[in-house]
């Protein structure tokens, strides 16, 4: 599963740590609604899925729930192999939500989890 040129799962682990500290507008307001299951479910904010982190993971459900913002522009092909790796290796279905759409109408980025939640 680890490419000998992979992060460790120590260094990603701190990392996500970091990311936890300092999250994107998008990511923390999306976060508020998604936090102590007030979707009826435990939501872990990013967790590590080797070699990746992902913003929020809904292990029950086996969902990922991705917040692209303007870093992901241009980066389309690189997020469909991660997405493409993500469900091979582990069997989740990876969604991905704007940041534009959670910062404008968070109350329709928290349904479209929902939805995906079944």
């Amino acid at each position: 599963m680890h490419s000998p040129n992979s992060p460790s799962l120590f260094s990603l682990t701190q990392l996500a740590r970091q990311h936890r500290k300092a999250p994107t507008v998008s990511e923390a307001l999306l976060w508020r609604r998604l936090c102590h299951k007030q979707l009826g479910v435990r939501v872990r904010r990013q967790h590590v899925l080797c070699p990746y982190i992902v913003d929020f993971f809904v292990a029950s459900c086996r969902l990922v729930v991705e917040v692209d913002g303007s870093v992901h522009c241009g980066r389309e092909t690189f997020d469909a192999k991660r997405t493409a790796e993500l469900e091979a290796m582990y069997g989740v279905r990876v969604m991905r939500l704007s940041a534009r759409l959670v910062e404008r109408d968070v109350d329709a980025a928290v349904e479209l989890v929902r939805a995906a939640l079944g």
